[in-house]
């Protein structure tokens, strides 16, 4: 890794000034610091000695849990929370990121849908939405040799074999059995397709109650976006695709959405939990519940959970380009990329349609502990 530029496999990072960032002194940082505590809660009950992000390829920039444990105790403190902007500039470093096209990447963004569902099978409730299966199981590479990298595969015991996993059209045909158990039933087959998707989902029951569909697990088939499979059929014109489109043409093709969805042979599974705060986004992959416009989902192979990362990118709704300091707190089988976001918009049909209209190009500055960004720059 190095700060001049960046090769087609590796990222790199090159030291700026928080005085560069255009919008920094516009920003509500205090936000940004709630949604960093959240993080940091997590940091500091953790060893020290283990890495950020045990994902992360970029060890070398993000440190260990030790490195962060000192600027999440001063994130704690009442003088953080009375001058942010202070908080930041003194203890942080900011990093500008480069990929394969140089510091410009993709940023799109999703959200956690509201759907009709059913606790139990009946009337237009013929969807599920299936548990983690007993018998999935997980290898992640690196137990077996440090060269395979952080990869993880997915799959399951037959004959004595790890085999993989059954992708989305033989599950739909029954290929887990038994071992298929569903934690609700939804009304729409296509909003049942897209929480897989997106991650989760507030269930709405017929008695008015809430439920959250929460990310427990996938198949680790490849994902396939349907979109582009619309586009290859020549379906959709590329310029446009969107959540709405793709939908729009789902709902006028019916005879055609079982073949549409199963060409994405990656299938997710479920837990349900009530909810208690409305408020609360889903939990994402660092096991923290996300907060609407300050959570952002990250290729974990460049970028550790829990970092602060400066976002610059043409959002939905507005003239001028969105300027704010994320939190990396959520990955996705997307999203894959040194400058590759996912911007959380929260829940609902609004943020639905916010997420379905974000696909701009955007920018990525990091933020680093000072100490460790000096001892990084010593030895890049």
């Amino acid at each position: 890794m190095s700060t001049s530029e960046a090769s087609d496999t590796e990222p790199s990072f090159s030291k700026t000034d928080f005085a560069d960032l255009n919008g920094w002194a516009a920003d509500d940082l205090g936000a940004a610091l709630q949604t960093f505590r959240k993080s940091c809660e997590r940091i500091l009950n953790a060893s020290p000695a283990r890495a950020l992000d045990t994902k992360t390829g970029a060890s070398s920039l993000y440190g260990t849990i030790g490195d962060w444990q000192v600027v999440c105790a001063l994130a704690m403190e009442a003088s953080a929370a009375s001058n942010p902007r202070a908080f930041f500039e003194r203890n942080f470093q900011p990093f500008r990121v480069l990929g394969e096209m140089g510091p410009v990447g993709l940023m799109t963004g999703y959200y956690e849908p509201e759907i009709r569902g059913s606790l139990t099978r009946g009337g237009i409730y013929q969807t599920p939405l299936l548990a983690k299966p007993a018998d999935l199981m997980r290898l992640d590479l690196n137990d077996f040799d440090p060269n395979l990298g952080n990869e993880s595969i997915r799959g399951r015991i037959e004959k004595g074999r790890f085999v993989p996993y059954p992708d989305r059209a033989a599950i739909n045909r029954g290929a887990l059995g038994a071992l298929a158990r569903p934690v609700a039933w939804i009304a729409d087959p296509v909003d049942a397709f897209f929480t897989q998707i997106q991650g989760s989902a507030r269930i709405v029951l017929p008695n008015g109650d809430v439920l959250r569909a929460s990310f427990a697990g996938k198949n680790g088939r490849p994902y396939t976006a349907i979109g582009k499979v619309l586009i290859e059929r020549g379906a959709l014109a590329r310029e446009n695709v969107s959540m709405q489109t793709i939908r729009d043409w789902l709902s006028a093709n019916p005879s055609e959405v079982q073949t549409v969805l199963e060409a994405n042979q990656s299938y997710v599974f479920f837990n349900t939990v009530p909810l208690r705060d409305r408020t609360l986004g889903p939990t994402g992959a660092a096991g923290i519940a996300l907060t609407p416009g300050r959570s952002l989902a990250v290729d974990r192979r460049v970028h550790a959970l829990g970092a602060p990362i400066w976002l610059e990118a043409q959002l939905p709704g507005n003239t001028d380009p969105e300027r704010r300091l994320m939190i990396a707190q959520d990955t996705g089988s997307a999203i894959r990329g040194a400058v590759r976001g996912d911007y959380f918009w929260g829940s609902g049909t609004e943020a639905g349609s916010a997420a379905g209209e974000t696909k701009a190009e955007g920018q990525f500055v990091t933020l680093i502990p000072r100490t460790l960004a000096d001892k990084w720059s010593e030895n890049p």
